[in-house]
Order: structure tokens, then C-alpha cells, then sequence
């Protein structure tokens, strides 16, 4: 057990976002029932005086948080980053989110190779990006910029971006060779079933 709750420990850390128990299930491999069981017994173990972390659970979603008696630490984070400019992970992000978006957290991650949930954050509270529920999918979200990030910019389209197009280009014929492959294999599943 204590392997599973590390497990989930670190799913929920990483995942950063509210997730469902039936896809946290999935993806640790264990039945509903013995993940809502984790779930209790990790809720339990983070109630000690000694954590910093808390479980919130909203209907069947959970979320890995910090506590609210810790609320002065957080300020104190947020104070101290705002005074700052943004860093350069920062602007990476901004700019992932700039030229991808809208565009999901996970996405985010791959492309820089971390967790981006704390970056991602901070540009939320700045006003520079925003989050969408994902119309096609229930449980997720994702990011793209604001109006506030163009006007901080000083630009009036996000395609007045530097090079904008030419990143779009690049990732459509990224995306292009896939959906092609894709739409060729049809016909000939469809041609080979009706033989």
C-alpha cells in the first residue's frame, strides 16, 4: 500500500488539476473501488500537522493542494514573484502557450520536458493566460493567452507575433502526415471488410 500511495502522490503532483478517480484508476492500474480506498487513506496520512498538503475533493474529482493554514507562504510567493520580471521559463511558456494554444497542460509539459503546473500558475494570476474547459473532452483544460499578454506586448492579433505563421506552417505539416495516414487507412479497412 504505501508504494500505491506514493504512486498517487506522485500522479496528483504531477497532474496538478483537478482528475477524476475513474482516469486516476486508469492510470495506476487498480480497480475504482481500491483507488477510492487510496485516495481516503492519503487524505488521512496528509491531515498531519507536519504536511503542508491537502487532498480536495469536489463530487469525483480530486486535487493535490496546499493547506490552507498555509496561506502567508503563499503570499508571500506570489508577492515576491510578481515584483519580478517574468523568468525565462516564464516566457518559454508564454510563448509555447502563445504559438500552440489553446493548448492542454500535458502538452505543455512534453514540449518542455517538466511539469510546467507552478509556471502555468503564475501566468494565470498575471492575467497573461487563461483556462478553458477542453470542449471535446469533460475533464480537461487548456491555456491560451489573453488579451492582456497582446496589449503587453503591444500587438492587437496573436498572429502579429513573430513568425507566427511560419510556427503554424511548421506544426501543421507536423500534424498534416498524421490526419493523411489516418484518412488513407479508411478506405481500406472499409474495402477489406466488405470482401
Amino acid at each position: 500500500m504505501p508504494q500505491k500511495i506514493a504512486q498517487l502522490e506522485t500522479l496528483l503532483f504531477q497532474y496538478g488539476e483537478p482528475i477524476a478517480l475513474k482516469k486516476i484508476a486508469a492510470l495506476l492500474d487498480i480497480p475504482v473501488e481500491e483507488c477510492a480506498g487510496l485516495i481516503n487513506a492519503y487524505a488521512v496520512a496528509l491531515e498531519n500537522e507536519e504536511r503542508g498538503l491537502t487532498l480536495f475533493r469536489n463530487g469525483s474529482e480530486v486535487q493535490l493542494t496546499t493547506k490552507p493554514d498555509h496561506r502567508g507562504v503563499l503570499q508571500n510567493i506570489i508577492h515576491d514573484e510578481f515584483k519580478e520580471e517574468l523568468t525565462p521559463a516564464a516566457v518559454e511558456t508564454a510563448s509555447i502557450i502563445a504559438y500552440l494554444g489553446p493548448i492542454p497542460r500535458a502538452t505543455i509539459d512534453y514540449v518542455r520536458g517538466v511539469n510546467s503546473s507552478f509556471i502555468i500558475r503564475n501566468l494565470l494570476m498575471r492575467g497573461l493566460v487563461e483556462r478553458n474547459q477542453d470542449e471535446n473532452r469533460k475533464h480537461a483544460y487548456e491555456y491560451k493567452i489573453t488579451f492582456d499578454f497582446l496589449k503587453h506586448l503591444g500587438i492587437a492579433r496573436v498572429e502579429e507575433l513573430p513568425d507566427y505563421e511560419k510556427f503554424k506552417d511548421i506544426l501543421s505539416r507536423y500534424e498534416s502526415p498524421i490526419e493523411e495516414v489516418k484518412k488513407e487507412e479508411i478506405p481500406e479497412v472499409v474495402a477489406e471488410s466488405n470482401e
